[in-house]
């Protein structure tokens, strides 16, 4: 027996999505389409709800030049019509936990001294650890950014390609993210795919169901 499968549009989306590899680089990117994909980003799920990175959406295509170089000259970077550059705090202040805290209060019409246990315990799980694992479980936050962007993109039949393939402290310099706190993390590219990319045209690889979930 068949199981009917709930939300097939959207599993079909995931099916048609892949990572691009030649972009159209004549194809742009609606304003409202882009706005629609930075909401997503900023709707995504992030530990306390902290979100302890910033994205930075590149556009320009001198800067994409030179970004390319620091990315092993992928056409992607500049084919596609944005960059977003994925990047987590190099170091977590107490001034980030407080202002999230503020954020909270004036959003949820909360009392800034109702929300001080809150603020103690997220202090103390992320200040406590040392600068490198914070920028570990920082970095490991705009995973679940990206992952919304992909899932958003191919909603909207929108390309968008993940991408690692990057020297990150050469984007670091380029973007100048030292002096904001800030290490570059993952990139995206974002637009539409290249009539010329016969990687469309490929079957989905993925482990079966069952090598990939386990019921206990």
């Amino acid at each position: 027996m068949k199981l009917e499968v709930k939300n097939s549009e959207y599993i079909e989306d995931l099916n048609w999505r892949y990572a691009v590899k030649k972009y159209d680089a004549s194809k742009n990117l609606e304003e409202a389409d882009l706005e629609a994909l930075l909401t997503s980003v900023q709707l995504s799920a992030s530990s306390y709800g902290l979100q302890p990175y910033e994205i930075l959406v590149i556009k320009n295509k001198e800067l994409r030049e030179k970004l390319k170089e620091a990315a092993w000259n992928q056409t992607q970077i500049t084919d596609a019509a944005y960059l977003l550059v994925f990047a987590n705090y190099a170091e977590i202040h107490k001034s980030h936990i407080s202002d999230y805290m503020d954020n909270i209060s004036k959003t949820r019409n909360v009392d800034r001294e109702d929300l001080k246990g809150m603020e103690e315990m997220i202090e103390n799980t992320t200040l406590s650890r040392s600068i490198k694992d914070q920028q570990v479980w920082a970095s490991k936050q705009t995973y679940i950014a990206l992952g919304n962007l992909l899932s958003a993109a191919a909603n909207m039949k929108i390309d968008a390609t993940p991408m690692e393939g990057f020297e990150n402290e050469k984007f670091d310099e380029i973007l100048g993210l030292k002096d904001k706190n800030l290490k570059s993390s993952v990139i995206a590219t974002v637009g539409y795919r290249s009539e010329e990319d016969h990687n469309q045209f490929l079957s989905k690889v993925r482990k079966s169901k069952t090598d990939l979930f386990h019921y206990l």
